[in-house]
C-alpha cells in the first residue's frame, strides 16, 4: 500500500472522531465476539425444537422470565407446533411465534440466540451438533447421547463453536441435592467411600432395551407427521403410532437403556459430589443378572465405589442418591426430603415445607438463563454431561456383556476388550452424522 493509502484525509479523521465520540450499537458478529453473545440488558430468544410433554414444562418456565423470550418452535409433528404456539402467543398476547416442520428453517434465524432440544434420545446429540454450529445455546433434554461416541462428539462441538450448553440434569440446581453433593464435597461426610445413584425401577425401567419391532401402520401424512424425520439418524423402520405418541423409550434404536435414563439425572450427581466431571469410572461390575434388582458396581481411580441400582432405597422418591463417607451419609430424591445418619442430624438446615425441599425446574433455567448473560459455565456444561453418559453407557456395556469391563478414561477406550470397544458406537442412518 503507498504512503498516501496509510494517511488519513482531514475529512476522514474528523469523521473518525465523530464515530468514537457517538455512542454506538454495533452487532455481536462485527465486532467478532463469541457465537451466541447476548448483552446481559437484552431478552434472550428461544427457539424450541421437538417439544413433547417434557419440553412443555421448559417452556413455561421460558415464557415465566421477563428476561427471555419464546419466539419460535420447530416439530414433526403439527399438533404439537400448534399447541406451543398457542401456549407462546397467550403468553405474550400476540401471533408471533413462528411454527416450522424442520429444524433447519429455525436454526438459520439469526434473531435466536438459544435453542431448547426436547426431542427423543436419538436425536439429542446430532440436533445439538446442529445448532451449536448455528452459534445458537442449548438446553438440552437428557439423554444427551445413545452412544459413548456421541457423549464426546457433543462436548468436542460445544468447545469448538463457543457456545453455552446445558443439560436438562436440573437437580444439579435442586436445594435437596445441592446440600448432599456439597456435604460429599466438604467432608461433612468424612473420606468418600461409596456413592450410590438410582437405576430406575428395572420392573417400569428394564436395564435391557428389545430390538422388537412394533407392527406396521399406515403413515399420516408428511404435513401431519413427518415419519423419515421423526426417524432421524435412527435405522428406519416401520410407522407405528406409539412411537411418535411417547412409547418409543425401551427400544434399541431410540434409547440407551434403563441404567443411563436414570443414570443420566443419578450418576450425574455421584459425579459432581465425586469431584470427577472431569472423568469417568475405571471399572464396572454387573451383579444380578437380567432382572430386577440389579447392580453395576464401579469404582474411581480415587478408589470411592460408584453403585447403580434399582431397589433398597429409603423412600426418598425417584432419582434417589445416597453417599457415604467414613463420618456418616446422606440420602435424598425426587420427594425434597433428607435423610442423614444420626450423628450429622443437628447438621441438617430446616426444611422448606412439609419436611422437604423445594425442587423445581425453574432453578435449572435460571441458571442457563444467567450464564447466557455472563458467558459462565452452566452446572451441567456439555463436558461434565458427557462424562456422565460416558460412565453410564460403560456401565450399561458392562451389563449388556455381563462381565466386569476395565476403562481407560484418558484413552477412551476399554481394556483388552474389543467386543466392548465396539459397542462404544452406532451407525448413523445418512444423511446425518456426528459433524
Amino acid at each position: 500500500m503507498s504512503e498516501k493509502g496509510k494517511t488519513l484525509s482531514r475529512r476522514q479523521f474528523a469523521m473518525a472522531g465523530a464515530l468514537a465520540a457517538a455512542p454506538m450499537i454495533v452487532p455481536s458478529h462485527v465486532l467478532g465476539q463469541r457465537a451466541g453473545f447476548v448483552a446481559p440488558s437484552d431478552k434472550i430468544a428461544f427457539g424450541g425444537i421437538g417439544i413433547g410433554s417434557r419440553g412443555t414444562s421448559s417452556v413455561r418456565a421460558i415464557l415465566s422470565y421477563r428476561d427471555a423470550q419464546f419466539v419460535a418452535v420447530a416439530d414433526v409433528r403439527n399438533d404439537r407446533r400448534e399447541a406451543i404456539k398457542s401456549m407462546a402467543d397467550q403468553r405474550y398476547q400476540n401471533n408471533d411465534c413462528k411454527m416450522y416442520s424442520s429444524h433447519e428453517e429455525l436454526l438459520d434465524r439469526d434473531d435466536i440466540d438459544g435453542v431448547l432440544i426436547a426431542t427423543g434420545d436419538r436425536w439429542h446429540t446430532p440436533m445439538s451438533i446442529l445448532a451449536a454450529k448455528a452459534g445458537k445455546h442449548i438446553y438440552c433434554e437428557k439423554p444427551c447421547s445413545m452412544t459413548i461416541e456421541e457423549s464426546q462428539a457433543l462436548a468436542d462441538a460445544v468447545d469448538r463453536y463457543g457456545v453455552l450448553y446445558q443439560a436438562g440434569c436440573q437437580r444439579r440446581n435442586g436445594k435437596n441435592f445441592m446440600i448432599a453433593m456439597n456435604w460429599a464435597r466438604e467432608g461433612k461426610l468424612g473420606k468418600l467411600t461409596t456413592l450410590h445413584c438410582n437405576a430406575g425401577t428395572g420392573t417400569s425401567w428394564p436395564p435391557l432395551t428389545t430390538h422388537d419391532w412394533l407392527p406396521a401402520e399406515k403413515e399420516p401424512a408428511k404435513e401431519v407427521v413427518d415419519w423419515d424425520r421423526w426417524l432421524g439418524p435412527s435405522p428406519w423402520r416401520p410407522y407405528n403410532p406409539a412411537y411418535v405418541q411417547g412409547r418409543w423409550r425401551g427400544y434399541f434404536d431410540f434409547h440407551g437403556g434403563g441404567i443411563l435414563e436414570w443414570g443420566s439425572h443419578t450418576a450425574d450427581l455421584c459425579q459432581y459430589a465425586n469431584d470427577s466431571d472431569h472423568t469417568q469410572p475405571i471399572e464396572y461390575e454387573p451383579m444380578g443378572g437380567n432382572t430386577t434388582p440389579y447392580f453395576v458396581h464401579c469404582k474411581y481411580e480415587n478408589g470411592v465405589k460408584l453403585i447403580h441400582r434399582d431397589a433398597y432405597w429409603l423412600g426418598m422418591g425417584t432419582c434417589s442418591v445416597r453417599f457415604e463417607g467414613d463420618n456418616g451419609w446422606i440420602e435424598t430424591g425426587d420427594t425434597g426430603k433428607i435423610m442423614v445418619s444420626e450423628n450429622l442430624q443437628k447438621e441438617l438446615p430446616p426444611a422448606e415445607e412439609g419436611n422437604a425441599f423445594n425442587l423445581t425446574l425453574h432453578y435449572h433455567w435460571r441458571d442457563f438463563i444467567e450464564c447466557i448473560k455472563t458467558r459462565s459455565q452452566p452446572k451441567s456444561n456439555a463436558r461434565s454431561a458427557a462424562n456422565t453418559h460416558i460412565g453410564c453407557h460403560a456401565a450399561y456395556i458392562a451389563y449388556q456383556l455381563g462381565r466386569k469391563l476395565t476403562w481407560n478414561p484418558a484413552k477412551q477406550e476399554f481394556v483388552n476388550d474389543p467386543e466392548a470397544n465396539r459397542m462404544r458406537s452406532r451407525e448413523m442412518r445418512a444423511p446425518w452424522k456426528l459433524v
